[in-house]
């Protein structure tokens, strides 16, 4: 229990911290949103307007209050139609409304995440997967010929950029041979999963490569352990050593970067969505910032850091189940 609640009490503080952050630099920068929204040729009375409208002519400490102190609400709203909070049972979370869209930025962010979330499963499912039979196959051909083409192949999945590997993609799998849309998303599951997968391998192949030598280079350090070498005497079958003796321990480090990735997955890769058109997170975000819409940049801001912060966590309940040496500590 005390550990829980530590982690709990620093998980608060990290995403405090990230909030405010953000919130401090986004209202210095020298731009002024009252002047996007109202454009270019407004007069200097319509943006001053906009601004004491948006509450944005008051001092920074006031607006930082502001935004804190009305992220979480305990009271009904006072007027239903109005209220911008998503309420579950009697508490709501308020991100505020969206500058040029005037729509709740809890609304924005729920259409947004499921594509995103989608995008980020398919994706991570590909990393995991080819990363881990990969690795797992050349360390066990080391100095082979597949080996050898693994390594080979993994350095040009890594060098190779994100945009690149998705134009590719789209030239032969899309606009050549015609087997899956160019962009979009689709109307129905079946057509968003039909459209999520090229921009979901695209993502999954770069990580996919760094996975692959990550498992690689554990599993050769594990396979010259003295108990891996007991099983082989012991004329255990090749795959058993290598899955649940070798493997299994090799899982160690990549749950800890599959963790860490995890936040960036949510937070949507913003080249592949633009690339694909995909209407997720990173489309919303790049948006939000071009625009200067300061609400709906602070709530994708909360959103991403509790994810690696709750990603975080669930890397040391992995680990638990992992290692047994670890529920001893």
């Amino acid at each position: 229990m005390s550990w829980l609640l530590r982690r709990l009490a620093v998980s608060a503080f990290t995403v405090w911290a990230v909030v405010t952050a953000t919130f401090v630099v986004f209202n210095v920068l020298p731009e002024d949103p009252a002047r996007v929204i109202a454009g270019p040729q407004a007069r200097p009375a319509d943006v001053a307007r906009i601004r004491e409208q948006l509450g944005l002519d008051r001092p920074l400490h006031v607006r930082y209050g502001r935004f804190f102190g009305g992220l979480i609400s305990l009271r009904p709203p006072a007027d239903p139609a109005t209220d911008s909070a998503v309420r579950i049972g009697g508490v709501g979370l308020d991100l505020g409304v969206s500058y040029l869209r005037r729509r709740p930025v809890t609304e924005l962010l729920g259409k947004a995440l499921p594509p995103t979330l989608l995008l980020g499963v398919l994706a991570l499912i590909v990393q995991v997967v080819v990363g881990g039979v990969a690795g797992c196959l050349a360390a066990a051909r080391r100095n082979g010929l597949l080996d050898w083409g693994t390594v080979a192949l993994t350095l040009i999945g890594i060098s190779a950029p994100t945009f690149l590997t998705g134009l590719l993609l789209q030239h032969f799998f899309a606009r050549t041979l015609g087997w899956f849309p160019l962009d979009g998303y689709g109307a129905t599951w079946g057509e968003r999963l039909h459209a999520a997968a090229l921009p979901a391998a695209t993502l999954g192949l770069f990580g996919a490569a760094y996975y692959t030598r990550l498992v690689r280079d554990e599993m050769l350090v594990l396979l010259r352990q003295d108990w891996v070498r007991t099983a082989w005497a012991k004329g255990l079958p090749r795959w058993r050593v290598l899955v649940r003796h070798a493997l299994r321990n090799a899982l160690m480090p990549l749950v800890t970067v599959v963790g860490l990735e995890l936040g960036g997955l949510v937070g949507g890769a913003i080249v592949t969505e633009k690339i694909f058109r995909w209407p997720g997170i990173g489309s919303l975000s790049v948006d939000a910032i071009v625009e200067r819409d300061g609400p709906v940049v602070f709530g994708v801001v909360l959103l991403l850091a509790s994810t690696v912060v709750a990603a975080n966590f669930l890397v040391d309940l992995a680990y638990a189940v992992l290692d047994p040496r670890v529920r001893r500590r």
